[in-house]
């Protein structure tokens, strides 16, 4: 994988395949033309286990390393196992990165999240705000991991010439997210909480919260092709942001999301549920310098997804036909 090209013939390892992130990934790497992708289950090999991932690395020895496995969850799940969080996510980045120096690897992608950033930072987010300020205590322990991981990128790049880069994606969705009516994201647990509602027939939809926070939303088609972009084109120890530019409040986020599962009801929001952060939108001027801008946009991108998981059954209570709604 070069600035020049993709080199199909390339040892490619994706770390945590079957996730969102992941998945995405395999797709556009396989249409990119990639023959020797590497992959495995969490039952074929347990990330958190340094003696599996050192001997995993030294028998396959991948050229380019794709980082997106990882412990992920919404506001509950947070908080409901912080240690889980900040365990699971430290070993899992800490045996690969490490491995993947030790036995040759020629590049490294590491996935961060948007949430690495202090609750308060200027909007939009810049790279720069890393550190400034305290984070948002609704999902810390996730953030202090993955900040933990873009240190220890920059470290092995500064001491042994490691190349490896960080990207950092704003809030993401798309088929095969997940959909557990507790510890999902905000935008798949409502997916699924009006999904449900349409199913039984209810008149009403709670929201956690007030509906007022800004969020931006991006397709993970479209971060798998602005991570490819990155590992053939980039090589810094500088974080690069990459985001949508897609911001709608919870309250029109939930707007969309009824029409697209064809929910006709009345929505409320209960305030005595956390907001989280209030606004959370990615400066992406470093990616946009290198050309790049995400080509799915919300309306549209929800109501593929909704269509892809109702198709796949991956939600309850049957499968209905998604309502076609004029995307722009």
């Amino acid at each position: 994988m070069s600035e020049t090209g993709f080199d199909a013939s390339a040892r490619i390892y994706v770390a945590g395949h079957r996730g969102l992130a992941g998945a995405a990934l395999v797709r556009r790497l396989r249409q990119a033309g990639a023959e020797h992708l590497i992959l495995r289950r969490h039952d074929e090999l347990d990330l958190t286990n340094q003696a599996a991932v050192e001997h995993f690395f030294a028998e396959h020895r991948p050229d380019y390393v794709f980082l997106a496995a990882a412990r992920v969850g919404g506001i509950r799940a947070n908080s409901t196992y912080p240690a889980e969080f900040v365990h699971d996510n430290l070993a899992i980045q800490n045996n690969i990165i490490h491995s993947a120096w030790r036995n040759g690897t020629r590049k490294l992608l590491f996935l961060g999240s948007s949430c690495i950033y202090p609750k308060l930072a200027p909007q939009p987010l810049r790279e720069d705000s890393l550190l400034t300020a305290p984070l948002e205590s609704s999902n810390e322990w996730y953030a202090i991991a993955k900040i933990a991981g873009i240190k220890t990128c920059q470290a092995y790049r500064r001491q042994y010439g490691f190349d490896a880069i960080c990207a950092m994606p704003t809030n993401l969705y798309g088929p095969g997210d997940n959909f557990d009516p507790l510890d999902s994201h905000v935008l798949p647990g409502l997916i699924r909480r009006f999904h449900e509602a349409v199913q039984r027939g209810d008149d009403t939809v709670t929201i956690w919260g007030t509906g007022t926070p800004l969020r931006e939303f991006m397709h993970v088609d479209d971060l798998a092709d602005a991570a490819l972009l990155l590992m053939q084109r980039y090589s810094s120890e500088e974080i690069v942001n990459i985001g949508s530019g897609d911001e709608v409040s919870i309250a029109e986020l939930a707007q969309l999301i009824a029409e697209a599962t064809g929910f006709r009801g009345r929505m409320e929001f209960d305030p005595s549920r956390p907001d989280g952060t209030p606004r959370k939108r990615l400066d992406t001027s470093r990616m946009d310098a290198l050309g790049w801008k995400a080509g799915i946009r919300l309306q549209a991108g929800i109501v593929s997804t909704y269509a892809a998981v109702v198709a796949d059954r991956e939600l309850p209570l049957g499968n209905i036909r998604a309502r076609q709604i004029r995307s722009s």
